[in-house]
Parts: C-alpha cells; structure tokens; sequence
C-alpha cells in the first residue's frame, strides 16, 4: 500500500492545482466585492453557522441572476463566494472532497460575464452563474479530464466537450471539476462508489462516514453542499439518479440523445447521458435547455430535432400533477420500510394535488435484464474507451483499454489500492460490436425495457409517468469490501435510453431519500412539470449538516 503522499499522486494533485487555487480565493476574501463579504474561518458548529453567516446560502439561479441585474452582486463575488465556501469545506473541516480540481481561470470569466451584463449583453438566465461539472467532460483549457484515473492526469484535452461549449455559450462560469467513481463505476465488480486514484473518496455531506452513491458522488456532494449553483453529472446506469437521491438533489437522466455525449469519456453509447444536478427542479430545468442541440460528433443527438426544447422553465407548474396519472412501482418498492414510508407520503401529496395514482403498475423484473445489460456495457466500453482515446490523440497517455490495464497493474500501489480492475479485463475480451452476441444482448434490453417494460405498462394504465424510490438510505463507506445497494431501481429507464427526474421526497434518520418519475422517450418536459409540483407540495429537501456519524 503506498502512502498518501506517493510521488504520482502528488504530482497529479499539484498539476490540478486545487489547494493553491482554493487557498488564494480564501485569502482574497475580504476584497471580495458584492453582497459576500470576508471569508469566514470555518464555524465550530459547522453547516449552520455558515448558513448564519451567508446571505447567498443555497440561493438558485433565478434568484441570484435577479441580484446580479439588480446591481445587488457580481459574478466574480459570487465566484469568489462558492471558491471560499469549498477552501473551507472541501479540503479542511469537513473535508468533503468533492472537488478534483479548480479552474484557474474561474475568477478572470468571471469577470468577463460582469463586464457583459455592464455593456447590456446578457446571454442567458445562466449569466454569470458558476457551474460544477463531473471529471469524464473534456474541457480544452488548463484543467485535466481524467475520469478521476492517474493514467489521464498529466495532459488536458484538446478541446472543449459539445455540452462544455454549450455552456460557456450560456455563459456560465466554469468553477471546476467534480470527483467521481473511476471510470465511472465501471472498473471493478466490488468497487466503492466515489473513490478514484486521483480523486481519492468523496463523503456524503449529510453524514460524512456515509457514502455518496455513484459515480457523479463529487457533484452530488458538492450541490448538496453548495459549493456551486448547478451541476452536471452523467449517467449509465444510476449514476445521476442514485447519487442525487442520496445527497438530497434533483437529478435529471435526460433521453439518450437529448444532450450531446461528444467529448464525454464513455461506458455505453447507448445508454450514456450527462444531465443536471441541482437543489431545485426549476435550476435543473434552467440548465437543462441551455445544453440541448444537435451535434455533428454525437449521431443521437439527431433524433432530439423537434422534441427537444431551448427552455424547460414554462413546464414549471405548481398544479403539474393536476389530472396525471402516475402509476406506482410496487415491485420496485419494499426495499426498506422508512423509504416505504416515505413513498406513502409522496403518494398522500400527489393524491392531493390532483393526480390520479395507479397501484400498482409495477415494471416487470425478468433475470435475464442485468446479464443482457453487462454484455451490452462490456463490449461497448472497449469499443467507445478505443475510440475515446483515439481521439484525445497525444493528449492520451494511454491508447486503448488495454494500455490502461497495463498501466492499473504498473501503478497497482495508487490505482487498485482498494479493489481491481476485473470488469476492465472482462471488457476487453469482447469483440466487435458485429458480433452475434452483443446484437442480441442488445434487442434483449430493448425488448424488455421498452416493449414489455415501460412502453407496455405505460399504455396498459394509460399513463403519464411512473413512480418509485430512487434510493436506499446512504449506506455506510467501505472501502475494503466495496458497495452495498439494497434498494433504488435505475435500470429501466437507463437501459431504455427513456428520461427519469428525481426529486427529494424525505428524510430517513438525517439521510435524504428521493422518488423517481420515469416516462418516455422526450418526455422530460411531462416529468418536470410532474416533479416540480410535488416538490412545490412537499418541500422535502432539507439542507446537509455535515454531521460525522449517523444519530
């Protein structure tokens, strides 16, 4: 086992930068200019006396955009604010660690969106507003993409990823890098959701010897601990989803194709997506239309033409549930009586506010789904990892999946301190994506995802989404034996390539749990609507207080 000041990992940390560029926000604080003020030290009580003390606590992006036109803040204060609150609590106090790495040039773009808006350009609500993104987006500037592995962390990439240049568009500030599960997630069979090698573990901000969930952990983590105003994640399999869940965040699993996936590091080109993360539906709806388009690099996107939309706000409706009917996934329930509960709740809620509740309308759960799935992932991990890296060009150090498992076994101290590399060798006996195998693995998951899965329980009922938990209360972190799901159902909708959205619908024990809608293809505006009203109803999110161990 290596130390925790192994020469790689050093090297690695002082090119991201994180502690020089954290530390320098912190001493700039007290000329900070606008409504922040100076850095506070971090409070013996932790999360509440900053709350106390932060008059931009937890503020969205609507609310911060209306103060920056007011003449009320800056975007550089507001940058400034977020880089002071994670010197404070990212690295030291807490110690979240849900940031891999700053970029530099925040504060300088920063200042450019504030000299915009004073010569009346005003690209967008997103104006201004510092944006988190996961470790597996390229971004072409001073900042690494590594997908949280030392094989990456010496070169950037060559350019910006499609959603990347969509943002800066909207003008947005890039505040930096979220950690994540390595390769997210997709490396070993018992791996430890938020761990990577460059990264190291990300802790829950609710209850720190909690786990995160995966693998976008380092941008639940540092939403749920408002160390930006959105963020993005990405998902295969859960992994936007389960860690919003978990962290007390609205998540939006977009349609495969609704956002470009060009220039993001990839496990599966048919389920892949990045999409939102944040504290309320109405920023995740924000951020999601600012990145929707059709991009040359990414063939799926095509099919977003004429379904897409530039702006989810006007699906904002506090009376969205009025008439839906929602179908409840009892099968997918039952999983741990507090959640139960809690789900029992949400469906008071809805009752309430006009929906029509279907119960059950369970989804079917056939075994051979998770075997059809893996095929599915093995062999288009190798293909689209290939591919990936080819087009890094030299800014790859490794080539192919398999220098990268030759490089995981050279640098086994850093890299596979806690577990291996077995799903990485799995994939890469795999053959070509011609291969009888994967074609039929592959009709298989369509087959019972959409055709007898949720396109057939849909009509059957009639309806307009379905309901179920969106996670198990965070389990506790251990990095010897790996995760321990219980509960929480990703899979229908990621293997579909269909849209889900989770809102907080309570709290177990001081943990957040969450309930998903799920519909079909291009529905996201549907199940906006059907999650902010449920949201406007129950105002279940409350925020962390870093708490070290569970009450």
């Amino acid at each position: 086992m290596s130390t925790p000041f192994s020469r790689r990992r050093f090297v690695a940390l002082s090119a991201a930068g994180v502690a020089v560029t954290a530390g320098a926000a912190e001493a700039r604080g007290a000329a900070v200019d606008g409504a922040v003020g100076t850095s506070p030290s971090v409070p013996s009580d932790g999360a509440a006396a900053w709350r106390r003390e932060d008059a931009l606590f937890e503020k969205g992006v609507t609310e911060l955009g209306a103060m920056m036109a007011r003449g009320e803040l800056t975007s550089r204060a507001l940058t400034e604010r977020y880089l002071q609150r994670i010197a404070a609590l990212d690295k030291r106090g807490p110690a979240i660690n849900a940031m891999i790495e700053l970029n530099p040039d925040a504060a300088s773009i920063a200042e450019q969106r504030d000299a915009e808006r004073r010569a009346g350009t005003l690209r967008g609500p997103l104006h201004g507003i510092p944006v988190v993104i996961k470790d597996n987006i390229d971004t072409g500037d001073r900042m690494r993409t590594t997908a949280g592995s030392l094989a990456l962390a010496d070169r950037s990439a060559p350019r910006d990823a499609f959603i990347v240049q969509r943002l800066r568009e909207a003008g947005a500030v890039l505040l930096g890098k979220t950690n994540l599960s390595e390769w997210a997630n997709y490396r070993s069979t018992r791996s430890t959701s938020g761990w990577s090698g460059r990264g190291g573990l990300t802790k829950n901000p609710y209850v720190l010897n909690r786990n995160t969930s995966g693998s976008s952990s380092g941008t639940a983590a540092a939403i749920a601990a408002d160390f930006a105003t959105v963020g993005i994640g990405t998902e295969t399999d859960g992994s936007i989803i389960s860690p919003s869940g978990i962290c007390g965040l609205v998540g939006i699993k977009p349609t495969v194709g609704l956002w470009s996936r060009s220039g993001i590091i990839p496990i599966s080109a048919s389920q892949d997506t990045a999409g939102p993360m944040a504290r309320s539906v109405a920023d995740a709806a924000v951020l999601l239309g600012a990145l929707t388009g059709v991009d040359s690099r990414d063939a799926a996107t095509n099919a977003s033409r004429g379904v897409s939309a530039a702006d989810y706000t006007p699906f904002l409706k506090a009376d969205g549930l009025r008439g839906a009917r929602i179908g409840v996934a009892r099968a997918q329930a039952g999983f741990n009586p507090d959640v139960d509960h809690a789900l029992e709740h949400a469906i008071d809620a809805m009752k309430f506010a006009g929906a029509v509740i279907v119960d059950p309308a369970s989804l079917p759960v056939p075994a051979e789904l998770g075997t059809a799935e893996r095929i599915v992932l093995d062999y288009e991990f190798k293909a689209g990892l290939n591919a990936y890296f080819a087009s890094r060009g030299e800014s790859a150090s490794v080539k192919s999946l398999a220098d990268l498992i030759a490089y995981n076994e050279r640098e086994k101290e850093d890299e596979m301190v806690w577990f291996g590399q077995e799903i990485l060798i799995r994939a890469q006996q795999c053959g070509q994506l011609t291969n009888k195998a994967y074609r039929d693995a592959r009709a298989t998951c369509l087959r019972l995802t959409r055709t007898l899965g949720i396109d057939a329980v849909m009509a059957k009922h009639r309806l307009d989404a379905i309901i179920l938990p969106s996670n198990q209360p965070a389990w506790t972190t251990d990095v010897l034996n790996g995760d321990h799901f219980t509960g929480g159902d990703t899979t229908y909708a990621s293997v579909a390539g269909y849209p889900s959205i989770t809102v907080p619908m309570g709290m177990v024990h001081g943990l957040p749990v969450g309930l998903s809608f799920i519909g079909k293809a291009w529905s996201e505006g549907r199940l906006i609507s059907l999650a902010y009203a449920l949201e406007q109803s129950m105002r279940a999110r409350q925020a962390p207080a870093f708490l070290a161990t569970l009450r």
